[in-house]
């Protein structure tokens, strides 16, 4: 039986999926087979594992950090909202259909065995199994029939570390007020808090830790700095929100009501002087080198958002002396038409943007599937990319049409073609193509080399190199300022 340690937070972007990664990193630098766990997660920010099923993007980032292969058994289930109201349920890595809330609220408790299954599938792998919880365990209005904070605890009989922010502000708050509202056999599994993203001299907090060890009844694990750690988890979009500084190269990413895997920039933030920017309004786009429409979950509604915000008319203009560029919703937004004759999202047919010469008609079957190839024989601006190798994996409900005689913007095995390339607009339907080799900072340093500014190279050779190294220091960073004789005794005690 695999050794199990839970990380829980007092709410949404407490940081839980990176300590998660981090204890992974520690204990594979330790030498022990670990993997990561989460058994619901919501999320539009997901992946296809090698047998094309699909998982949400923090336990691919967790997994990345243990040195293992991602599978769906990781995250059994995940939720991707489709509207305010409802979401695509995803089990088992396959699609299980859409539900409102109040429904799925109903329905969640028949996927504890698969919750169990999937449980039991890891622990035949592992070692140490790190299990992320999701938003508070003291959301009393869901803590019937909970299946992913401390009702998977008891389930999985996992002592937690409770994590709380204090750069938000009202940390002691958060932890004591989360302690008080469990019930008390939901407390005796608290082994640990963890005070995350610190900043400043830790003297000065030390008072308030011996208060909240004293009230609280439970010592604190680990007072986390703030950490300039580039590693995507579910809540990193909302801090790169913030930010509206500008680089040497500035690349704006639509920030679609619906945007999805926005973990496919990332591979551009870690070359000095880019900037990678969100924009939601027309005169956001006036800096920007090169403009990308990313993934949505409802291509038509977001569709619709852009034409009636105004970014739809500005991106037109962009488009006519500078780069776009489209991945997956944002490639078929790009295009001359959209259909929807089996209602997959709102039905009808809606007009694109006009810039590729492509149609759509979105289908029932969702395309889920990892892919390699290489860029095609490219012209304009693009062609920097000619002939370079790719890799990522499609997550799509629709078939892309070329009309006439152009040309696709990619080769992938089995002589599949994908996206399509007219003058410095193109798209494309493959997640993850910026990832590997240099197709980011070929695609930088032409920005750079057209307004005659000079980029340098990143340190590290590709994205995975780099990311390697993030998940080093996160480790190094958390054995620091980490109790991980704490830590490891929790995982004895529980085994006994």
């Amino acid at each position: 039986m695999a050794k199990v340690i839970m990380v829980q937070g007092t709410m949404s972007n407490a940081g839980k999926s990176l300590v998660v990664a981090g204890l992974c990193r520690i204990f594979k630098q330790d030498g022990y087979r670990v993997a990561p766990f989460k058994s619901q997660n919501m999320a539009l920010n997901s992946f296809i594992t090698k047998d094309g099923l699909e998982m949400g993007r923090a336990q691919v980032m967790q997994a990345e950090a243990a040195g293992i292969e991602p599978q769906s058994i990781m995250n059994p289930i995940l939720l991707k909202p489709t509207t305010d109201k409802g979401s695509q349920v995803i089990v088992n890595g396959k699609v299980l259909g859409n539900m409102p809330a109040k429904e799925y609220f109903r329905y969640k408790t028949r996927l504890i065995p698969d919750i169990v299954k999937a449980f039991q599938r890891l622990e035949e792998q592992a070692d140490i199994i790190v299990i992320e919880g999701a938003g508070s365990p003291a959301e009393i209005n869901l803590k019937e029939n909970d299946i992913v904070n401390m009702g998977l605890a008891k389930l999985v009989d996992a002592p937690v570390l409770l994590v709380g922010d204090i750069d938000r502000g009202g940390v002691f708050a958060q932890l004591l007020g989360t302690i008080m509202l469990l019930e008390e056999d939901e407390r005796a599994r608290i082994g640990g808090l963890i005070v995350n993203k610190f900043r400043g001299d830790k003297t000065i907090l030390d008072p308030g830790i011996t208060m909240l060890e004293e009230r609280g009844g439970i010592p604190v694990t680990g007072v986390l700095p703030y950490l300039h750690i580039r590693l995507d988890d579910e809540d990193s979009l909302s801090e790169r929100l913030s930010d509206h500084s500008k680089g040497v190269v500035n690349i704006a990413v639509i920030r679609l009501p619906r945007i999805s895997n926005f973990t496919d920039f990332s591979a551009f933030e870690r070359i000095p002087g880019v900037k990678v920017s969100y924009a939601t309004r027309p005169g956001e786009l006036a800096d920007a080198d090169l403009v990308i429409l990313p993934g949505s979950k409802n291509t038509i509604g977001d569709l619709k958002w852009l034409r009636e915000s105004g970014m739809e008319a500005s991106i037109y203009r962009f488009a006519q002396d500078k780069p776009v560029m489209g991945i997956c919703g944002g490639y078929q937004m790009l295009g001359e038409l959209i259909s929807d004759p089996e209602h997959v999202e709102e039905g009808g047919t809606i007009r694109g943007l006009g810039l590729l010469p492509v149609e759509t008609v979105l289908q029932g079957q969702k395309t889920t599937v990892q892919v390699t190839g290489a860029f095609e024989k490219l012209e304009g601006f693009f062609s920097c990319l000619s002939g370079q190798r790719l890799e990522g994996y499609e997550i799509h409900m629709g078939d892309t049409v070329i009309s006439g005689e152009e040309k696709s913007l990619v080769k992938l095995g089995g002589d599949r073609e994908d996206g399509a390339i007219h003058g410095d607009v193109c798209g494309s339907y493959v997640h993850g193509i910026f990832d590997k080799g240099e197709i980011a900072y070929l695609i930088a340093k032409a920005l750079a080399d057209r307004k005659g500014a000079v980029l340098k190279e990143p340190e590290e050779a590709d994205f995975k190199a780099y990311k390697e190294s993030q998940y080093d220091l996160l480790a190094a960073e958390m054995r620091k300022y980490m109790d991980m004789d704490a830590v490891y005794a929790m995982l004895r005690e529980a085994a006994v």
